[in-house]
């Protein structure tokens, strides 16, 4: 359902019509494994677990709220999405999803490449120990410093965005007696069916050099008249949280029109294409995600049947999962502070959290599942708002779910598929410390991102 915009943001106060809610779950203690990663279950006193280890545990050892993220679902999935395209593609894990050392070592073992689009995930990336010939650098606007370290550091493609970018670079990697390989950012008229903030293929938009006003083609000209630069290919990015594939279909048949373009008019077939990434997850049991496999599977099929129309040499396929990966193996545990009933309308439960730790859902709208996880109960269902305690009133992590009725301070509640973008967009709102990134593998936890602390705040407080 869509929602009218306010000049203050979404009216998130707005109380909808009865019947409009779905009904309750069936068992509100059923913890569904389309949104929840693969380790999580109830033990036999009916507390949730993940890689072994009780949810109260972790609470009393590394506090409340905590991004808590389950390392063999993170593997296991990145493994899979590598396993799916196998060695004729390249996987770029998105690293804006969320990065941290301890991923990038995660992904380098499981063979999977990195997409970074700051000086920042760049340095991670490379402290983490990642080859630089592994490493991709995005970015509308990346700054002379920033292009400047991507040249040094070796890495394996640069997306070049804007006619200005490609004559910057070309002095950087001239300077440094480098022919630095690149894409071209292109975008190709297609709007993928997600929120307007995160579609990034329509014309109106600040990504990218435009397909339809020949923007595309005129930069193709100018890359391949800079000796500095290894055009390798053409890059598009339609949008995220897609669930079809006939965006991508759309986009591969225009990118690879570029491709025929290019080699009439420069007589060379261009060996690379990225069609992005994007690809959704389930936040909730009624998303219908895709498996890496079919994914894998569909993109090749459409590239190589829309390269056979053009007589073309099928190019290497690149994709750049990010949330994919990353976003159903993690869920953010909180305590209940307080439970408030608003007579004929709904429960709020206020928990320790909100969106200094997920800001998603005052952003984008976002929707996601929660459940009561330090215990079971057989009361009956409530409809609740989960929100944070900061002082805003479109502080929301959950908008409408279900929980049951004895809910009480202080029980543990939990929401998964938190693992993309929450971390990465978290924010010190009101002076609210950033929770820790905990991985937990085969009964043991490990905080590879810690909480911060006040000191932390003042540290940078220069007075």
């Amino acid at each position: 359902m869509s929602r009218s915009a306010h000049p203050a943001g979404p009216r998130h106060g707005d109380v909808l019509p009865e019947g409009h809610y779905q009904a309750p779950p069936a068992d509100l203690n059923a913890l569904d494994p389309k949104v929840w990663s693969r380790t999580v279950a109830r033990n036999a006193d009916g507390v949730a677990t993940v890689g072994g280890i009780d949810v109260r545990t972790l609470a009393a050892e590394f506090g409340t709220p905590a991004y808590v993220l389950d390392e063999a679902d993170f593997r296991a999935r990145a493994r899979a999405w590598r396993d799916a395209f196998g060695d004729d593609a390249d996987v770029y894990y998105a690293g804006k999803a969320f990065l941290s050392k301890a991923v990038v070592r995660w992904l380098h073992e499981e063979g999977l490449n990195v997409d970074v689009c700051s000086s920042g995930e760049l340095h991670v990336a490379l402290a983490a120990g990642m080859p630089g010939e592994r490493i991709a650098l995005h970015g509308n606007n990346k700054s002379v410093q920033e292009l400047e370290q991507a040249v040094k550091a070796g890495v394996g493609h640069i997306v070049l965005d804007s006619y200005l970018e490609i004559e910057r670079l070309a002095e950087i990697a001239e300077a440094q007696g480098v022919r630095q390989p690149v894409l071209i950012r292109i975008t190709v008229g297609v709007e993928a069916h997600t929120h307007e903030f995160i579609a990034t293929a329509h014309e109106d938009q600040k990504f990218g050099l435009s397909l339809n006003g020949g923007a595309a083609a005129e930069a193709v000209r100018r890359v391949l008249a800079k000796p500095s630069l290894e055009l390798r290919g053409i890059h598009s990015h339609i949008g995220s949280q897609i669930f079809d594939f006939a965006g991508f279909e759309v986009a591969a048949r225009r990118v690879v029109g570029l491709l025929a373009e290019v080699r009439d008019e420069h007589g060379i077939e261009l060996p690379e294409i990225d069609l992005g990434g994007g690809l959704g997850i389930a936040y909730t049991p009624d998303d219908d995600p895709r498996e890496p496999a079919e994914i894998a599977a569909r993109l090749g099929e459409i590239v190589r049947r829309e390269c056979a129309a053009a007589q073309l040499t099928a190019p290497r396929i690149s994709v750049e999962p990010g949330r994919a990966i990353v976003g159903p193996t993690a869920f953010t545990l909180y305590e209940v502070g307080t439970v408030k009933q608003l007579e004929g309308l709904r429960t709020y439960v206020s928990v320790d959290g909100g969106m200094s730790d997920n800001i998603r859902t005052a952003l984008y709208d976002a929707e996601y599942s929660v459940a009561l996880v330090s215990r079971t109960s057989e009361a009956e269902p409530m409809l609740v708002r989960v929100v944070g305690k900061h002082c805003e009133s479109g502080d929301i992590v959950v908008r409408d779910a279900f929980l049951p009725a004895d809910l009480a301070p202080g029980d543990l509640i939990a929401v998964p598929a938190t693992g993309a973008y929450c971390r990465s967009m978290a924010s010190n709102y009101n002076h609210a410390l950033k929770p820790p990134v905990l991985a937990v593998a085969d009964g043991a936890a490990r905080a590879i991102v810690r909480r911060e602390t006040e000191q932390d705040l003042l540290r940078l407080d220069i007075g």
